[in-house]
């Protein structure tokens, strides 16, 4: 029997297999994404259920226990007016301004500290010093040194992302398998290759779970760095709604605050997967 015979068929099998796996994978994902829209709309519907229990059993004053139905008419008169689309707008810039600084500037320090003997020796000792300052304990720090405008928000959003990215990222990079760090050797990989294409892979999901948290912290973040100094912003807005006893607008704005955040926080995740899909499948 010829190779020929033999390559044939295989040749034939071969795109046959690969569109059956994938057809079958594109379906799990489906599946899996609907089970997620399910969960989510179930919690959703519990948490309503629980708060019209609450409100119903008069546990608070209706004025400071509003319905669900008065916070969406809030909303809605806060969208009519325009200040709702300007305040996203305003809230999400700041938050992507602090967030793109704070993160670059944790990657490097922590590619530093976790790959050099300078950042190990001299480097990380402060930082541990200053990971457990409370970054809003620095917001009059940060008014005194560059005032009431975007720079003073900006840089407490870039100080607070920054402490999760570099601890995610310093341990990531310090905890590569000893075994491929020996392979590289063997192999006669420099330096430079060594970091580009074992170290920092090896830590790209650690990285990217430090850039999750940065996101969130963030989100945290701009609600006090917009108490002060501006008139505009969803955290502003919250104040404000606080100062005159709004309790549907500030709910509003908490759950839009939240929207905003977990789909700021599903981009990065979405963005990430294609590069740390190794890793999902080997757990």
């Amino acid at each position: 029997m010829s190779t020929e015979t033999l390559d044939g068929p295989a040749v034939l099998v071969r795109p046959a297999v690969r569109q059956a796996v994938g057809r079958r994978l594109r379906e799990r994902g489906i599946q899996r994404g609907a089970g997620k829209i399910v969960s989510a709309v179930a919690g959703v519907a519990l948490v309503a259920v629980i708060w019209s229990a609450i409100r119903a059993a008069g546990v608070f004053p209706p004025v400071l226990f509003p319905g669900l139905a008065d916070v969406g008419r809030a909303g809605l008169a806060m969208w009519r007016d325009g200040t709702l689309a300007a305040d996203i707008g305003t809230s999400l810039t700041r938050v992507v301004r602090g967030l793109a600084v704070g993160s670059l500037a944790a990657v490097a320090v922590g590619t530093l500290t976790a790959t050099t003997a300078f950042g190990r020796l001299v480097m990380q000792p402060v930082l541990r010093l200053f990971a457990p300052i409370p970054t809003v304990a620095l917001v009059p720090l940060a008014i005194l040194w560059f005032g009431l405008g975007e720079q003073s928000k900006q840089f407490v959003i870039a100080l607070g992302v920054f402490v999760p990215v570099w601890i995610n990222t310093h341990s990531g990079l310090s905890t590569t398998p000893a075994d491929y760090l020996k392979v590289a050797r063997c192999t006669g990989a420099s330096r430079t290759a060594t970091l580009t294409r074992i170290v920092l892979p090896e830590a790209l999901p650690d990285i990217v779970t430090g850039l999750r948290v940065g996101v969130a912290t963030a989100f945290v973040l701009i609600v006090v760095a917009e108490m002060t100094g501006t008139t505009s912003g969803l955290g502003y807005r919250i104040a404000q709604a606080q100062l005159f006893s709004q309790v549907d607008r500030m709910l509003f704005c908490l759950a839009v605050l939240g929207l905003v955040g977990v789909l700021c926080d599903q981009i990065v995740a979405t963005v990430a997967a294609p590069w740390i899909r190794w890793a999902q499948v080997q757990r």
